[in-house]
């Protein structure tokens, strides 16, 4: 009997030696008050064709988008909703309604030249038509 309890109290200082030392290598981590950073919100694979126009803009270039997951995805910020407006004037300009069409011209803006799809999205986008095919 004298062996088997000579036995039992090593297996218990050994589970709790080897216990204490697994309590010591725990690592507790604290990033400190404060929120927590939130994960990156994937962006979608595709954005529909609805047409709800945005004005949006990417450092000194302004464009109008068919909708808002359209300018996110070039890059672009969303300045408001609907067509951009030239020159700032009042506020009953009517929506432009563009084609689908592949008709490529090259566009200016303030010496900006740029290749759009069509023309109807060049004047949309408060651009001038310079020539017929890309730039």
């Amino acid at each position: 009997m004298r062996f088997l309890a000579t036995i039992f109290s090593r297996q218990g200082f050994t589970i709790l030696f080897l216990s204490g030392l697994l309590a010591a290598c725990t690592v507790v981590v604290d990033d400190g008050p404060g929120p927590r950073p939130r994960p990156p919100r994937p962006e979608p694979e595709f954005c529909t064709r609805e047409y709800e126009p945005v004005c949006a803009r990417r450092g000194g270039d302004r464009q109008t988008f068919a909708n808002a997951c359209l300018a996110e995805r070039s890059g672009y910020r969303i300045v408001r909703d609907g067509p951009c407006r030239d020159g700032g004037g009042g506020g009953s300009e009517e929506p432009t309604f563009c084609t689908r069409e592949y008709a490529p011209v090259c566009a200016r803006r303030q010496g900006e030249l740029r290749t759009f799809p069509n023309a109807c999205e060049a004047r949309a986008a408060d651009y001038r038509v310079v020539d017929n095919g890309p730039c």
